[in-house]
């Protein structure tokens, strides 16, 4: 409303009727293995929403599995969520510098390198991690910021400290992610 340029980033859970693939594909470090993601894009008032498409999502919808989007029943969190919700921020960073979306008049192309990123809740908390470790350190994204938002401070995301190389960031960052329960 305020004629800003407005892309919110998600998991492709399911088969959006609107959403149409892009075309567009990447490949991502998750793991330890390189993984290939595509963007599926609808435009729905003045915002474009795109989807980030990969088995780890779109197997696990509530209707074709009988589990829920986190976990396999209420409470349960998947053992790949970490892998998955890595995925899901890498790409959520790739997505404004290259996807050429045309959906409006008044804006068309990449969104470029001055973005603020709204990462909404443990499943995008990687976002600023690789933001400073993956982009800025090599000179991308320089301008860009970050707003961190909770929305449940009850689920937050545990994992095993084991895991962290999983995650394929900085081993000084390692410190940032060390929590005592009080």
């Amino acid at each position: 409303a305020n004629g800003h340029r407005v892309m919110t980033v998600a998991p492709r859970y399911d088969q959006y009727k609107d959403a149409w693939d892009t075309g567009v594909a990447i490949e991502v470090k998750v793991g330890y293995i390189t993984e290939k993601v595509r963007f599926f894009h609808c435009y729905k008032r003045g915002v474009d929403r795109v989807f980030i498409d990969h088995p780890m999502f779109l197997e696990k919808v509530w209707g074709k599995t009988g589990s829920k989007i986190y976990g396999p029943t209420t409470g349960t969190d998947y053992e790949d969520n970490q892998l998955r919700f890595s995925m899901l921020c890498q790409a959520a960073l790739e997505a404004p510098r290259i996807l050429n979306l045309n959906s409006c008049e008044y804006f068309s192309g990449p969104y470029g390198k001055d973005v603020v990123f709204i990462a909404n809740d443990w499943h995008t908390a990687l976002l600023p991690c690789y933001l400073k470790s993956m982009y800025k350190s090599k000179g991308m994204y320089e301008t860009a910021k970050v707003a961190y938002c909770i929305h449940n401070i009850a689920y937050q995301g545990r994992f095993s400290f084991s895991d962290f190389s999983l995650l394929n960031l900085p081993d000084a960052f390692r410190s940032s992610f060390d929590f005592i329960d009080g």
